[in-house]
């Protein structure tokens, strides 16, 4: 089995919490990516998107693309419309020779909003998520139509966070919708890990390798603390340097055979967790769990 390890730029800067920005340009970080070990970086804020203008910076710095995120607004909106604001990142990712586009949902989500706490997020119930895995359906069999393959990110905040939602969204889609298994985020939810992969590891097409500190989530108030109140506190953080066990994980995940990419991906405040070193931090246990598994590191 085959393994690629790649890391997105969220350590370096977040999206959502300007504040936790490192002061470093998009080649610094793929430089210091590619030095840490990982062949691909995930796409992020400061990514021109624009075959002509981003090959040569990914080239120069030796690494690719191994996917990137996608704010999807298919929850409320339709198909159409969402065919035309994911073309763009489509053509570049065809371009670059990306794994796949990760679908996050934003509409009605409460990820990016430091004033909602996590109890106020929406919830579907499985009479709102079969039109809704419909709706994900069609459109990830119109991207691998296209050479470009979707996958699903289940995540805290948002209308799929815990275990339960997302067996009734891969209940209720078909086999076309992949699922991006990110381990933190299902973890956080109180989610099995393990338990996932084995009802879902056909679907299974990227991994985000989030680890967290179970002692940060489990001082946290739904009712008072958003998601981005747990990034920085310190919820999150690279393998090696939290709580879960994941020799376990990737030992399950190579007993099904999945190949591909393993994405460090672990928002953090910079200045505690320099990005460089958290990096190295990840790809060395990384590196020795995939060994552990079987997997031949590409």
């Amino acid at each position: 089995m085959k393994a690629h390890l790649g890391i997105s730029p969220i350590a370096w800067w977040n999206d959502d919490l300007v504040e936790l920005s490192a002061e470093v340009t998009l080649e610094e970080c793929l430089s210091q990516a590619r030095q840490a070990g990982y062949t691909g970086v995930e796409t992020g804020q400061r990514f021109p998107m624009d075959t002509g203008t981003l090959r040569p910076i990914l080239d120069a710095a030796g690494v690719g693309v191994c996917g990137g995120w996608f704010s999807g607004l298919l929850l409320e909106g339709d198909i159409e419309a969402e065919k035309d604001r994911i073309a763009e990142q489509l053509a570049l990712f065809q371009a670059v020779g990306a794994p796949c586009i990760v679908y996050g949902e934003t509409a009605s989500t409460i990820q990016g909003d430091r004033a909602a706490p996590l109890a106020s997020r929406r919830r579907l119930s499985e009479e709102q998520i079969r039109p809704y895995a419909r709706k994900l359906t069609e459109l990830a069999e119109w991207c691998a139509a296209q050479g470009m393959p979707l996958s699903y990110h289940h995540h805290m905040g948002a209308p799929i966070q815990t275990e339960e939602e997302l067996d009734l969204l891969l209940i209720h889609s078909g086999d076309a919708l992949p699922l991006l298994l990110d381990t933190g985020h299902l973890a956080f939810a109180g989610g099995d890990v393990l338990r996932v992969i084995d009802n879902h590891h056909a679907r299974i097409n990227h991994v985000h390798t989030k680890d967290i500190r179970q002692d940060v989530v489990d001082a946290l108030d739904p009712t008072k603390h958003s998601f981005l109140d747990a990034v920085l506190r310190g919820a999150f953080t690279v393998p090696g340097d939290g709580s879960l066990d994941f020799e376990v994980i990737a030992k399950r995940l190579g007993s099904y055979g999945y190949e591909g990419w393993f994405v460090v991906e672990a928002e953090q405040d910079p200045v505690p967790n320099p990005p460089l070193e958290m990096a190295k931090v990840g790809q060395r246990e990384l590196a020795r769990v995939l060994a552990a598994a079987g997997y031949e590191m590409v």
